[in-house]
């Protein structure tokens, strides 16, 4: 009951992947167990993560627009999630697909856009409100890093996923997230 308050508080009533809390929570994070899902994503090389980000948005969105195999229109879905790996220029922005669409997404027509599965995983995670720029989301997670590694959790720490939940119009309790896999 709480985590499905706490869902939807964040999300403003748009669909987002499930989860469940996992066993482990702690002030300053929480790892959660994410379930399989498909994600519409794009790849952005060699732009600045801000720029790749505003790219990577307006392909998801005109996909989400009917810019699909099916010309149908979804509905919006949180976070938007962007992938940066370790010296490495490149960045995967991505939408989750509504549960509508899980089965059978519509294909992007947009050779640059496609659909990816993630499989179930478990997932540290810390929050924290505000605009995100990029060096705020490489802060938190430095921080979120650090914490893990002080407290013997392994994980993935050669990349890690910024997610945003909010429309760049809210101007207060923005929510915003970095997430790194547990090994």
């Amino acid at each position: 009951m709480i985590k499905s308050f706490k869902q939807t508080f964040l999300s403003l009533d748009l669909q987002s992947p499930r989860w469940s809390s996992a066993e482990t929570t702690a002030k300053d994070y929480e790892l959660r167990q994410y379930e399989t899902a498909k994600w519409v994503s794009t790849v952005i090389r060699g732009e600045t993560q801000k720029e790749a980000m505003r790219q990577g948005f307006w392909k998801l969105f005109h996909y989400i627009q009917g810019k699909n195999e099916k010309e149908m229109k979804i509905d919006m879905t949180v976070p938007v999630t962007c992938l940066i790996k370790s010296g490495c220029v490149d960045f995967k922005i991505s939408f989750f697909v509504p549960f509508e669409h899980q089965d059978s997404p519509p294909q992007p027509t947009d050779s640059d856009v496609f659909i990816e599965e993630r499989k179930a995983a478990p997932i540290f995670v810390r929050s924290f409100g505000g605009f995100a720029s990029p060096e705020k989301y490489a802060e938190e997670a430095e921080v979120l890093a650090r914490i893990l590694r002080n407290r013997g959790q392994p994980f993935h720490e050669d990349f890690f996923y910024t997610a945003g939940y909010d429309s760049p119009f809210k101007l207060f309790n923005r929510h915003n997230e970095v997430w790194y896999f547990k090994k």
